[in-house]
Parts: structure tokens; C-alpha cells; sequence
């Protein structure tokens, strides 16, 4: 519990609205986009600047209360819950963009910028912010800072770290300092890079210089139907070998599809198990040989039905089951992990298999809807949270699908991030003197451990081992 003392300091700074301390008000805060995990926070801050977030900062340390950075709480992973307890700083509040510099092809804008909103202040110039996370239209850039956020988009133009040219950042100390700076280059360590993709551990991001990319010329659209996973999973890997590489290459299983038919009536042909949605793009002059390649590699992979966007709209209509597929599972279960794991492009065929035969080994379906371009798998576990024996089981699902992805090749996180729920797999990956190296990483930043602390890294109190996942440390229910 945190002292009448410390919510008036707090709400000094930020102002009597900016704090949160009714319990029934942080329930909404216990949790974030996964729904195992549940960590009632003390207090919410929501700082309005920078300035306000040192003062904060530095308040909670002399309270020697955790303090744990916090976007729009869309992240899958449980990296922005207070575990131990302590006040979640939300950056929500500092939504400005505060400059566009068309001419050097940046911006300058605020943690709490939601991400598509830096594409609509600049598409009337046929830019964009490339980085397009599922969740664009609500998480915010710091949250995509600190995740090192991905998407459908990343295959061709990379994850967040590739677009963000600067950071500005308060420290666990409360100092505020950039990390690099408006230009390509900088001299010295890249502590820019470092810091992207730390999960909150290192510090809280306040302001970013963020690259700007310029529209493509042209797209080719496509959505091609498979009778088989099998086929669509090899498709992708043949498309890539073939030396094309496309903006994007998604999967849609049959699973998702019949909840998209539930949902939204999507038609496909009869007999379709798996649909890719393929986006080129380019100059207008090359795409449409590339195309008929890509066309031409799926014919060979027994596609049943090939469509090719010829206008905007139907663009938008052939995307539609890619971007609806993850809300519309809510048809089929009332609960789901979406799991976040990289294999090569040509262990996709395996690895689908693979998934499908865990889930009837533990008695849950899996949908799967993922960036098949760059082998990033995001197996949907469907379950029941009113069930612990179906919680358990889908822990223990989770358990070997990650580790059978380091197995082949892979790796335990593709753009979700490791947080609470993968920190025990992280021996997976790496031994205990990689670990250790990390650890030193995060002390030389986060001395006192008061920043996000219990994230990323294991204690010896949690396993991974499929059959006693369920003994990590229990959530503060």
C-alpha cells in the first residue's frame, strides 16, 4: 500500500485528475491485451510532459516505490503490470506531435502519439510511419518503442527500432537525456538501440524522433485460398526463395476463418483451410511482372482461388480478413493466448503441424494468424479463464509450441516481447552467462532495480518445463 502522502505529492505534479488510487478505477489497469496475468497496481500516474515524468520519477524513488511505464496497455506479454506492486506511469497523456520535418523525412512526437495517427498528420505529403502493429490503432509509440513493435508491414521495411531515430528518456535516477537524435547517425555506443526493445526495464520513454517513409508508388493485393496449411506455408517460403520480397505475406488458418464466417459471413471456396494475403509494392512499372510470379508460385502450390485488387476498395475488402481475425475469435472461446514465436520461412510447414498436434494432445483448438512472410507465428490458444484445468493447459500449450520454435531455429518472441509471461523460457535460448550479461546491461542502467522489476529476466523460483508451468509465480488475483 502506498501512503495518503505520496498521492498528493503525485498529485501535485501531474494535478488532482492525473492520479488514480480508487480501487474499482485500477481494476481496469491490472491487466493489459493478455488476460492471464492479473496485477492490481497501487497508484496510476499520467504525466503530461516530460518534466512531469522526472518529477515523478524522482518522487517514487525516494518513496522506493517500483515504478513500472505503462502506453495504452496494449501489449501481449504482461510487460506493463505491476507484479510487485508499485505505480504505473502512463505516458497517455503526452499525445502531441510536436513537429514534421517532411524535407529530412522525420517527426518529432510524444510517447503517448497513438501510432497511426503520425501516418494521417502526414499522408497528405504520401508519407508514413511504417512500423503497423495489429493493435496501430490504439498503441501508442512509447509502448511500440519499448516492445520493439512489429507487424504485417515489417517483412519488407523492419520492426520499430529501424524507423526510430532518437529517444528521449527519464531514467530510472530521473535524469532526461536523448538516446541518439534527429539525425541518421551518431557517434558512440547505440544506446538508441539498446534502449528500444528493453520493455520498460531501463527507463521510460518520453518524446521520439521517428523516420518517416514515403508512400510507395503502386500495390499489387492479392488473397489466395489454399485446401491445405501445408501448401500455403510453403508458398510463402518458395515466394522468398524465389528472391521476391513482398511488403507483406500474412496467414489466416481455418480456424480463424470459420470465426470470420461466424462473424462477418466472409465467403471463400468451399474445401479453403488456409488464405494468404499478399501485398506488393513498388514502382508501378515492375510490380505487375511480379505479381504474375507470385500468382504463378501459388498455382504451383494448388491455390484454389486467386484474387487480385485492382482498385483502393478492393484492397481494403481483401485485407479485411487479416485485419478482423483476432476480434472475430471472440466467436469461438471466451478467452485466448496469442502466443508470439520466429522459426525460419522453411520450417513453417513443420512447425504448423507441429501446433495443430499439441493442441489435440492437450485438448484445445489453436488458431493461427500470423506474418507468415518473416516466420513470425502467432498460434491464438483458444480456452476458458473461468477454468483453471483449461488455464493450465494452455500455459503448458504455450510451453512447448516456444520451445519446440528455438528447437528448429527460433526464437521465444518475434515483436511481443519477453514481460511476464516468457521470462521462463528465456534458458530456452540462452545460457546462464548470456543471462548474466544481460542482467549487467540492466544494472547499468537500472541500478536499484526499482524500474519494471520482475520483467524479462527468470528467478529460480519458475520453470518452463511443459508439465509444471502452472508453478510460476501465482498472479495477485
Amino acid at each position: 500500500m502506498v501512503s495518503q502522502q505520496l498521492v498528493q505529492e503525485l498529485q501535485a505534479i501531474v494535478g488532482p485528475k492525473g492520479v488514480l488510487a480508487d480501487p474499482n478505477e485500477l481494476v481496469v489497469y491490472e491487466t493489459d491485451g493478455l488476460s492471464v496475468f492479473k496485477h492490481t497496481p497501487d497508484l496510476v500516474a499520467f504525466p503530461r510532459s516530460a518534466e512531469e515524468v522526472v518529477a515523478v520519477v524522482k518522487t517514487l524513488r525516494r518513496y522506493k516505490v517500483p515504478i513500472v511505464p505503462r502506453g495504452a496497455g496494449t501489449g501481449l506479454s504482461g510487460g506493463a503490470l505491476a507484479e510487485q506492486g508499485g505505480v504505473l506511469v502512463a505516458t497517455t497523456r503526452m499525445n502531441r506531435i510536436l513537429e514534421i520535418d517532411i524535407r529530412n523525412r522525420c517527426a518529432l512526437v510524444e510517447a503517448g502519439v497513438v501510432n497511426i495517427h503520425i501516418t494521417e498528420a502526414v499522408r497528405q505529403w504520401r508519407y508514413h510511419f511504417a512500423p503497423d502493429p495489429s493493435s496501430q490503432v490504439v498503441s501508442t509509440i512509447g509502448g511500440n518503442i519499448a516492445e520493439n513493435a512489429g507487424g504485417p508491414h515489417t517483412l519488407k521495411y523492419g520492426v520499430t527500432t529501424n524507423h526510430i531515430l532518437g529517444v528521449e528518456v527519464v531514467l530510472p535516477d530521473g535524469e532526461l537525456v536523448w538516446l541518439g537524435g534527429r539525425t541518421e547517425e551518431s557517434v558512440g555506443y547505440d544506446l538508441r538501440g539498446v534502449f528500444i526493445g528493453s520493455e520498460g526495464t531501463f527507463g521510460i520513454v518520453t518524446k521520439a524522433w521517428v523516420r518517416l517513409t514515403r508512400n510507395p508508388q503502386s500495390y499489387r493485393t492479392m488473397r489466395v485460398s489454399f485446401a491445405s496449411v501445408d501448401d500455403a506455408a510453403q508458398t510463402v517460403s518458395d515466394i522468398i526463395a524465389a528472391g521476391i520480397l513482398p511488403a507483406a505475406a500474412e496467414f489466416v488458418d481455418h480456424v480463424a476463418l470459420r470465426a470470420l464466417k461466424e462473424a462477418f459471413g466472409l465467403q471463400l471456396p468451399e474445401g479453403t483451410q488456409a488464405l494468404l494475403v499478399i501485398e506488393l509494392d513498388g514502382l508501378e512499372v515492375a510490380l505487375d511482372r511480379q505479381a504474375e510470379q507470385v500468382m504463378e508460385i501459388c498455382r504451383k502450390n494448388n491455390a484454389i482461388e486467386i484474387l487480385l485488387a485492382r482498385t483502393e476498395q478492393e484492397r481494403t475488402q481483401l485485407w479485411f480478413a487479416r485485419k478482423r481475425a483476432f476480434g472475430a475469435l471472440g466467436r469461438l472461446t471466451p478467452s485466448y493466448i496469442t502466443q508470439d514465436g520466429m522459426v525460419p520461412r522453411s520450417k513453417l510447414p513443420e512447425m504448423m503441424r507441429f501446433i495443430y498436434a499439441v493442441g489435440e494432445k492437450y485438448g484445445l483448438r489453436i488458431a493461427n494468424i500470423f506474418h507468415a512472410g518473416d516466420g513470425n507465428l502467432h498460434p491464438c490458444i483458444l480456452f476458458d479463464e473461468r477454468k483453471p484445468e483449461e488455464v493450465e493447459r494452455a500455459l503448458q500449450v504455450s510451453a512447448e509450441i516456444l520451445k519446440r520454435c528455438v528447437e528448429v531455429g527460433g526464437s521465444v518472441t518475434g515483436e511481443h516481447g519477453i514481460g511476464l509471461e516468457k521470462r521462463a523460457f528465456l534458458p530456452f535460448m540462452f545460457t546462464p552467462e548470456e543471462l548474466a550479461v544481460m542482467r549487467k546491461i540492466k544494472s547499468v542502467f537500472d541500478p536499484d532495480n526499482i524500474v519494471n522489476p520482475g520483467k524479462i529476466f527468470p528467478d529460480e523460483t519458475e520453470t518452463a518445463e511443459p508439465t509444471v508451468i502452472g508453478k510460476r509465480r501465482p498472479a495477485a488475483m
